[in-house]
């Protein structure tokens, strides 16, 4: 009689699915463990059922439609596929300024797959990425070509090149000026330019808009100090036009005035964040503009600094930076996660949330921040960033429970993307 009522239940639950279900490709994964993002309970043990691309259903038993395929992942935790919102896939470990000056745009956007792939694999479903560094739109080509399914990679919005003033963030500082080296971003000098520039990115298929409102960072007596970039009527410019053409504005602020400045406007984020004031952070809470703290990066570089000169400076930045972002945490800013991979290696970003709750965050909110938030930040809130019913079956498995040990993150052991399955556990591994 059981058997009877099972095989009704997936009768009817198929019967009722919408459109999106009708497919042949029918999938239970199960696992010793679920974590529901949103409430931050444990399902245990814990089946969810894919049909398609999407989510059917999910509980500690699902119906097993005749014919599904079962994987099942044992001692693992599922999670929704994890997201990044602060990349670049055209930048690698090296001399950045360099890299964009010697390697040509094709050789960069070869690169940049490969960069796709290992971020997937690393368990990264979705990503921003926040901007090319000189490649111009070529991000929309590889895009475009995962979207398509000629290769692998996650799911993405795309800035195009990044925004920026003659002489600021990412100008061509420290080189020969006979020689014009250009910018590694595109130069808007004022609002006609701005609203030029969003206008022709937007042309060629950016997804948003990514401005540089502050820099070159430098510490001095203790603090931080980082000229500010755009006025605030500058940015809301930007941001009108944005949402002219259907798109937000998301911009590298790390200091002050900048970051108040980017507040006020009413950016969709504030990518770095290291010195915000409390005007800046009420600011933030009242408009629900997350920060994306990218410590990573910042971790990275006092590690690997170039000389003992830029040593210092990173590490002084990245001890501020530390401090600084306990005290965000307390002011109860939102947050999305971002770790600004590419000068470090791709596939290695899970740690930024390490470094996020070692700094002053649960394990729960950091999670909460990525998936939630970051569904939210890249304009898919509904469709990935938790494991629901009618959400993309954005899938992955980790050892052990992230709510304990959040470094389970960093050994993603399945990956499905979209009902398909580009990773699986090695055969015989513990």
């Amino acid at each position: 009689m059981d058997r009877v009522r099972a095989l009704l239940a997936t009768t009817l639950l198929l019967a009722s699915l919408p459109a999106w279900c009708q497919s042949p490709q029918q999938t239970v994964v199960r696992a010793a463990r679920l974590l529901e993002v949103g409430t931050g309970r444990t399902l245990s043990p814990a089946e969810i059922l894919v049909v398609g691309e999407r989510i059917a259903a999910v509980g500690q038993a699902v119906p097993h439609p005749a014919g599904a395929d079962l994987i099942d992942l044992g001692d693992t935790t599922l999670l929704p596929g994890l997201i990044d919102a602060h990349v670049h896939l055209f930048l690698h470990p090296g001399a950045e300024d360099l890299q964009t000056v010697q390697e040509s745009v094709a050789q960069r956007t070869i690169l940049a797959t490969l960069a796709a792939k290992n971020d997937l694999m690393a368990g990264f479903t979705a990503e921003r990425d926040m901007g090319t560094e000189g490649a111009q739109s070529a991000d929309t080509a590889v895009r475009s070509a995962i979207d398509a399914g000629l290769i692998p990679g996650p799911r993405l919005r795309v800035s195009g090149n990044a925004i920026d003033i003659l002489g600021g963030h990412e100008d061509a500082m420290g080189f020969n000026p006979a020689q014009h080296i250009l910018s590694n971003a595109t130069y808007a000098n004022g609002v006609d330019e701005l609203i030029t520039v969003i206008r022709a990115q937007h042309k060629e298929g950016s997804d948003f808009v990514k401005i540089y409102e502050s820099g070159v960072d430098v510490m001095r007596d203790g603090m931080l100090h980082a000229p500010y970039l755009y006025t605030v009527a500058e940015l809301k410019a930007a941001i009108d036009e944005a949402a002219r053409l259907g798109v937000v504005v998301a911009v590298h602020a790390t200091g002050e005035p900048g970051t108040l400045y980017a507040a006020r406007a009413g950016v969709a984020s504030i990518d770095h964040a290291t010195q915000l004031s409390d005007e800046t952070m009420q600011l933030m809470k009242q408009k629900h503009i997350p920060a994306v703290p990218t410590l990573l990066i910042f971790e990275y570089f006092a590690q690997h600094p170039a000389n003992e000169a830029d040593a210092l400076q990173a590490r002084a930045l990245f001890d501020y930076k530390a401090r600084e972002f306990g005290k965000q945490v307390k002011a109860g800013i939102p947050f999305a996660v971002g770790s600004d991979v590419g000068p470090f290696p791709h596939g290695t970003q899970a740690r930024e949330m390490e470094l996020m709750v070692k700094y002053g965050m649960a394990p729960l909110a950091v999670l909460q921040a990525d998936l939630i938030n970051g569904a939210k930040l890249l304009g898919w809130e509904g469709q990935i960033g938790e494991l629901k019913a009618g959400y993309f079956a954005d899938i992955v498995a980790v050892p052990g429970n992230p709510l304990d040990d959040i470094t389970a993150l960093e050994h993603v052991a399945f990956v499905m993307k979209g009902g398909v399955v580009v990773k699986r556990p090695i055969a015989g591994a513990p």
